[in-house]
């Protein structure tokens, strides 16, 4: 069955508002999706990119009127300035990690719980107790919070070199098994013409 490699950040606003719409295209096309969270501050350092903190004014300037503009496009709610942004993210990709060995969830409706809590809900996903929520938002089983926690360490890691490998250099980042690379929530379309082979 073909898949597509997902490399993402529950920290990315883009994450965020690509909403159910990767899921969609997967099951459209018949594809499994391999949920591949990691720290997105380690890519961009590692690929040549700037953190928000350190990015030209210029930048940081159009990236404020820029995500509004996707948002009200998704028809999504987003909170420019969330509370707890940024946080660490690895604890909440643990969890992902290990909700995707169990399997019996939603693993899309997970990552979207976590954006969410920061986008909109004004959460600390770095919280045991908003962690354990979004589990079972998404129907897995709260204790995986807690549940293989080393190997979720691993594997986090690990997702990391595999992306720098893949050529990622930003969330969201999708590969497909033929190694076509799209980046951004706004080339889910491209993606999606490439794998009814209209690109």
């Amino acid at each position: 069955m073909p898949h597509i490699d997902y490399y993402f950040s529950t920290l990315s606003p883009y994450v965020y508002l690509a909403g159910g719409r990767l899921e969609e295209i997967a099951a459209k096309h018949g594809c499994t999706i391999n949920y591949k969270p990691l720290d997105i501050g380690q890519l961009f350092m590692r690929t040549g990119g700037t953190l928000p903190k350190d990015r030209h004014p210029n930048r940081m300037t159009y990236r404020a009127q820029e995500l509004p503009r996707q948002a009200k496009k998704a028809g999504m709610h987003l909170n420019m300035k969330p509370a707890h942004w940024p946080t660490n993210a690895a604890p909440s990709g643990y969890a992902i990690i290990a909700a995707q060995r169990a399997g019996g969830g939603d693993l899309g409706k997970l990552v979207q719980a976590f954006c969410r809590s920061v986008w909109v809900d004004d959460k600390e996903i770095a919280d045991d107790d908003v962690i354990r929520g979004c589990l079972v938002e998404a129907g897995f089983d709260a204790a995986l919070a807690d549940s293989g926690m080393m190997e979720s360490a691993e594997t986090y890691a690990s997702n990391l070199d595999e992306a720098v490998n893949a050529g990622a250099f930003g969330t969201p980042f999708y590969v497909t098994d033929q190694g076509q690379q799209f980046w951004g929530q706004d080339r889910l379309e491209d993606l999606d013409a490439v794998l009814s082979g209209e690109l």
